[in-house]
């Protein structure tokens, strides 16, 4: 015999009108996200930008970067999000507005995670074999934080960051 909840129990979804589409329903943004970035990087979207914005009035947005020792967290997000609506909405209005996503390579967040990693181990190096432990640690951040950035689809130079730590900054 059936269980008499079951034979009460209304699927919704029969009773909803939903429009047939030749796209899927759901979203599926784990699956479309990595095949969404592929698209954009095999077809060299921000050159494309870049192209179609030429000759336009320049707006330039001043980002003051994160520094890059830690992932990505909600405060990146909102600030870069909040900042790629402005570049693209400028955009929209005409004007050409290139973004370069910069990091902030030397300071202290940085050293304070070089020193928890090296622990005692420290003690025994010389300055500057610190500070080349610095500059790595910093490298590998900027890369995990590049790939967080463009997963938030934020458009920019990825290729060619501001680093402070590059010789032409501190030049």
């Amino acid at each position: 015999m059936e269980n008499s909840s079951d034979a009460n129990t209304l699927d919704y979804k029969d009773t909803l009108n939903l429009p047939k589409t030749s796209f899927p329903m759901r979203g599926n943004l784990p699956k479309r996200e990595p095949q969404m970035l592929e698209r954009w990087a095999e077809i060299d979207l921000d050159a494309m930008i870049e192209k179609a914005e030429a000759g336009r009035p320049r707006f330039v947005l001043h980002d003051g970067p994160p520094y890059a020792n830690g992932h990505t967290h909600i405060g990146h997000a909102l600030n870069k999000i909040l900042k790629d609506l402005v570049v693209k909405s400028r955009r929209m209005q005409g004007f050409a507005a290139p973004y370069v996503p910069g990091w902030d390579c030397h300071g202290l967040p940085i050293e304070l995670m070089v020193d928890k990693k090296l622990g005692k181990k420290k003690r025994d190096m010389s300055k500057a074999e610190i500070r080349r432990e610095c500059r790595r640690y910093a490298e590998d951040w900027v890369d995990v934080q590049r790939d967080e950035f463009k997963r938030l689809g934020v458009f920019g130079n990825w290729d060619d960051p501001y680093l402070t730590m590059k010789d032409s900054y501190e030049a």
